[in-house]
């Protein structure tokens, strides 16, 4: 119990971060709608109080994460790790992405910042570019299995339960990578994602191939893989099940977004493709295209020179 409560002075620094994150959307939020309903994000079907209910909630998922017991238990039993993992790394950055707050934090911010006792600020909200989301969806998804599956190899598995330091950031990397990772694949208000349906779900379909790898692993393995968990209480056999049932969790846990994400990224690709008009494409097909090189004496394509007969030199 005495373990247990010594871990609140660093969780009240967690308490303090979530709280002031919250006060600054909501400044966000309440200066958004004065300056306007274009500016709120209501036009285009946006939701503001569901996108700010999504926000929290990947909030409060991060913050289960590193709270006892969550936090505390994790060092103890994998299976509580792994539930913390996909806290960090899934849960918590796809609701957080859902949640769309980039613009109402760049707006609390700026209300922060030019706040004036006794007046409040009446300058617009600084709008976000399109450098913020760095738009490289195959590079993002590559860095997201490699945090993903690197933290899980035993050395650094091991080291984070040992080291302050190395469990930090096992943490900052889990929230960072998952965030871009979900911007690429279902983007997140103002922004849209810049890959198309098709390459989207092929890289939902390569991670979930990964995260299956990783989970067979550690459900068929017999074999000890973490020995930072076997202490002198738990014997072997007690050790290898709490194992495999961590695999269990890793393989089925994200499976649920990912297919999610597939559904609705598949379900935009069919809708856009009724969308499209057909006859466009018919058109295209049964238009005759002019010839590739003009026949000899005409006047020829448009932006080519005509070709003449090549004629030998008098004698």
């Amino acid at each position: 119990m005495t373990h247990l409560v010594s871990h609140w002075p660093a969780s009240l620094v967690v308490l303090v971060l979530c709280g002031l994150v919250m006060a600054l959307h909501l400044t966000g939020l309440r200066r958004l709608r004065c300056t306007g309903g274009a500016a709120d994000g209501s036009q285009g079907g946006a939701n503001p109080a569901r996108e700010a209910a999504a926000f929290y909630g990947g909030l409060l998922a991060a913050a289960i994460a590193v709270l006892p017991p969550v936090a505390y238990w994790s060092g103890s039993y994998l299976w509580v790790r792994a539930l913390q993992d996909l806290l960090l790394a899934v849960v918590a950055p796809s609701l957080i992405v859902l949640g769309a707050p980039w613009l109402a934090l760049a707006a609390g911010l700026t209300a922060a910042a030019h706040r004036r006792p006794g007046r409040a600020s009446r300058r617009r909200p600084a709008r976000l570019g399109a450098a913020w989301r760095l738009a490289w969806p195959v590079g993002a998804t590559v860095v997201f299995n490699i945090v993903w599956l690197g933290w899980h190899l035993p050395v650094l598995y091991d080291a984070a339960v040992t080291s302050q330091a190395a469990r930090y950031a096992e943490y900052a990397t889990f929230l960072a990578a998952g965030i871009w990772f979900w911007l690429q694949l279902i983007g997140s208000r103002p922004s849209s994602p810049a890959a198309p349906p098709p390459r989207r779900l092929a890289l939902l379909i390569g991670t979930a191939a990964a995260d299956t790898v990783l989970g067979m692993v550690l459900v068929f393995g017999s074999a000890l893989l973490y020995p930072a968990y076997a202490g002198p209480a738990r014997g072997l056999s007690l050790v290898i099940a709490d194992q495999q049932l961590a695999g269990a969790v890793l393989w089925m846990g994200i499976l649920p977004s990912l297919i999610i994400a597939a559904v609705a990224i598949l379900m935009t690709w069919l809708d856009n493709e009724e969308r499209d008009d057909p006859s466009r494409d018919l058109e295209r097909l049964t238009t005759p295209r002019p010839a590739g090189w003009p026949s000899s004496g005409g006047s020829g394509v448009a932006g080519w020179p005509s070709r003449t007969r090549y004629r030998p030199p008098a004698a």
